[in-house]
């Protein structure tokens, strides 16, 4: 899952698709193209930024950063299109434009996003998170980490299927870097196995993240050989799904781990 960073204020790379505060589409398409040739297999679109002490966004601006995008990578490659997002207009809006997949930061807990993403038919991921992204990392506080999200993760699970989206189309994402800290981290990610074992597609997004950062004493943009460690990790504990900002370079690691293991 290749990331396709919609907004100014994003941690690694907010901006840089962007001119006069609006997506570039010029930009995406080349951006999105690169992917494409380094072996993308989803496209993650997303037009509000969720790093720690990150500013919510309203749904105008989130919609128009992120609409124009699904459309041009809709009517230009044959990759599927994934929508970070937890508004229940972008939900509706993106998916009659033609996304392919709801990654909820928020796992569907917003009024009205649960309704939303029944309408659209889509599937969806699931991702465990404490309060807002401006307050998260004040709420960093387990007493077992691995089993709280797990229940919050079984628990939005059964939500959803009792709403009517079927198990078949819901993935999990731990939350890596949501409300949690490197202790919290490093205790889910010797957990993956676990997740992974819950027959529910996992998804793991770890790139250039602080995760790595804390590990390697290492800047934003000198995170790729601790990205591509956990990659390779992540991987081998059953991760199905991995959100990357390098493509390319992850994929030629998974390709030599697929490779080896004989899949």
């Amino acid at each position: 899952m290749g990331i396709l960073n919609l907004t100014p204020d994003s941690f690694s790379d907010g901006g840089r698709l962007l001119v006069g505060g609006r997506p570039d589409l010029h930009l995406v398409a080349d951006q999105a193209q690169e992917m494409v040739a380094g072996g993308v297999d989803i496209f993650d679109v997303g037009g509000e930024s969720t790093r720690p002490g990150a500013q919510l966004v309203s749904p105008e601006e989130e919609l128009a950063r992120v609409l124009p995008v699904v459309s041009l990578l809709k009517s230009r490659f044959a990759i599927p299109v994934s929508v970070d997002t937890s508004c229940p207009r972008v939900i509706a809006a993106t998916a009659a434009e033609g996304a392919d997949m709801i990654n909820d930061v928020r796992a569907l807990t917003r009024p009205g996003a649960l309704e939303a993403a029944v309408r659209s038919e889509l599937p969806v991921c699931l991702m465990h998170m404490r309060g807002e992204p401006g307050e998260m990392q004040q709420l960093a506080d387990y007493v077992d980490v691995v089993a709280e999200v797990k229940t919050f993760l079984r628990e939005r699970v059964a939500a959803c299927e009792q709403a009517g989206i079927s198990r078949n189309r819901i993935a999990i994402d731990p939350g890596f870097g949501f409300a949690k800290n490197l202790e919290h981290n490093l205790a889910l990610f010797r957990a993956l196995g676990e997740f992974a074992g819950q027959d529910l597609p996992l998804l793991v997004g770890v790139s250039r993240k602080r995760m790595v950062g804390d590990l390697l004493g290492r800047a934003v943009g000198e995170r790729l050989h601790g990205s591509l460690a956990l990659a390779l990790l992540a991987a081998q504990q059953g991760a199905r799904i991995i959100r990357v900002h390098d493509v390319a370079a992850t994929v030629d690691v998974l390709k030599t781990l697929m490779a080896i293991e004989g899949a």
